[in-house]
């Protein structure tokens, strides 16, 4: 039997179709280690460095696991950053589409009322940073009763912003009787202390952070005084002609000047810092994912919280101050199986830290010459052929071509209820429960998704078809 399929898991023909629109094939190691221990109910401790699955391994067995009719959250996931919360929601989202799992993400500097508005609809999954959680809860927004799965995400990095209070304050308002699943690239005595507390007989496992940080990303550096920097970029752009890359710098300032550079230069560039606003932070990250330009200028916000799968290059053009930024940020290449390369800018007084950095990250970083004129000359030339850069397909693209989005002008004011779109869809000839998505009730209008390519027969029904009795504007959604 072949153990590296994911129908060996034992999951659902709704799991499976959406896995393979996702372009999932096979599970890595961290999903067949923990998928079978979440399925069974069991607490878990997983030790696995950024880019080995571990999200996908803790989303899969929840999406099968809720039921679906409960109002109540069933699943609380905890991540230390605004960016990690929206991924990991858009990726639950993703994974329990076919199964209809709703997911709410909450995080600080977005209106508490847009929250509460959504928390107030059936939701079955809420991700969200520990403070913006805690306030929700305290303020009776989200009611507990039957959360049954807790996953705290990235623990290490919760410890090192100063979450960890926050955390357990939310744990002693959770059930006894829940599953708790915590992931973490490294345990520090805090983490294993809160483990010890609040987990029954958890399972260890341990995922080889060698082969996540050593085997799949090519790893070297160049010694170049801070002043030649950018000129060095110009060289290694056109030597590697990177598709995608994520070049960090430390601070704001320095992102605003390289970006301002780069533009100047031609290239298509964005800047990503924690001085934006939430919305500019959310929206320049997806457009980088869909391939709108293929460099992203970034802090160390974007070392955490992007999970893109094609970026092929990352380059410290600061050399990190923390080693383990250095491991975090090279994560974001080499990811799903695929290849990367990691470059690092080195003033000659840092070379001394290097060595630290390899210790820690229990890697070779090597150091390479910098490129002859005739190297960048013939680069150049092969890089303009390929300077059209065409944005490439979101992840969920695929799945998303089966599903319709459908717009009703009438919500909760009109005493609309999921109930009467149901009924009034099911009406319709050739359509059936099992084509009917997550509904959203807003109070002037609502969304239903129409699953298996029914929505332009749903939208031609309509015409002639009422809700209640009464005639509603039905259209496709807009985007």
């Amino acid at each position: 039997m072949d153990k590296l399929n994911f129908k060996y898991l034992g999951l659902s023909e709704e799991m499976l179709k959406a896995l393979e629109k996702l372009g999932y094939e096979r599970p890595s190691e961290v999903q067949q280690r923990v998928i079978p221990f979440v399925l069974e109910d069991k607490d878990i401790i997983v030790k696995s460095q950024t880019g080995s699955g571990k999200t996908a391994a803790f989303a899969i067995p929840i999406c099968e696991k809720i039921e679906l009719e409960k109002r109540k959250p069933q699943v609380l996931v905890l991540t230390p950053t605004r960016e990690l919360a929206v991924q990991v929601k858009e990726d639950i989202s993703n994974i329990g589409r076919f199964k209809r799992i709703r997911c709410a993400a909450i995080f600080g500097k977005q209106p508490m009322k847009v929250q509460m508005v959504e928390l107030k609809q059936r939701v079955h999954v809420i991700v969200g940073t520990p403070g913006r959680t805690l306030d929700h809860i305290e303020r009776g927004n989200i009611d507990l009763e039957e959360v049954k799965y807790l996953i705290i995400d990235e623990a290490d990095e919760m410890l090192n912003m100063g979450f960890i209070a926050q955390v357990e304050a939310i744990i002693n308002k959770l059930p006894n009787n829940r599953v708790t699943m915590l992931f973490s690239a490294t345990m520090e005595d805090k983490i294993q202390a809160l483990c010890d507390k609040h987990m029954i007989n958890p399972k260890n496992i341990e995922i080889n952070s060698k082969s996540v940080t050593t085997n799949k990303i090519e790893q070297f550096y160049y010694e170049i005084e801070e002043n030649k920097k950018f000129d060095l970029i110009n060289k290694i752009i056109y030597t590697e002609r990177p598709d995608s890359c994520i070049l960090f710098c430390n601070t704001k300032e320095k992102v605003g000047n390289l970006v301002g550079k780069m533009k100047d230069k031609g290239y298509c560039c964005s800047g990503l810092h924690g001085g934006m606003d939430q919305k500019d932070r959310l929206d320049t990250m997806q457009r980088f994912k869909r391939g709108e330009f293929p460099f992203l200028i970034a802090t160390d916000v974007a070392a955490r919280g992007i999970h893109i799968e094609d970026i092929t290059h990352v380059v410290n053009y600061d050399m990190p101050m923390e080693k383990d930024s250095y491991v975090h940020r090279i994560g974001r290449t080499g990811r799903a199986g695929k290849q990367g390369t990691a470059i690092t800018f080195v003033c000659p007084y840092q070379v001394r830290f290097l060595t630290g950095i390899e210790e820690y990250a229990g890697c070779n970083i090597s150091k390479k010459e910098i490129p002859s004129q005739e190297e960048v000359e013939q680069g150049k030339k092969i890089f303009k052929k390929k300077i059209n850069h065409k944005p490439k397909k979101d992840k969920s693209s695929e799945l998303n071509k089966e599903i319709t989005k459908i717009y009703i002008g009438a919500g909760k004011k009109k005493k609309i209820r999921a109930g009467d779109i149901v009924g009034a869809i099911n009406s319709i000839e050739g359509v059936s429960s099992d084509d009917i998505g997550i509904i959203d009730i807003q109070d002037n209008f609502s969304y239903v998704d129409v699953l298996g390519k029914k929505g332009e027969l749903v939208l031609k029904a309509f015409k002639d078809k009422t809700i209640k009795g009464k005639k509603v504007k039905v259209q496709k959604a807009m985007k």
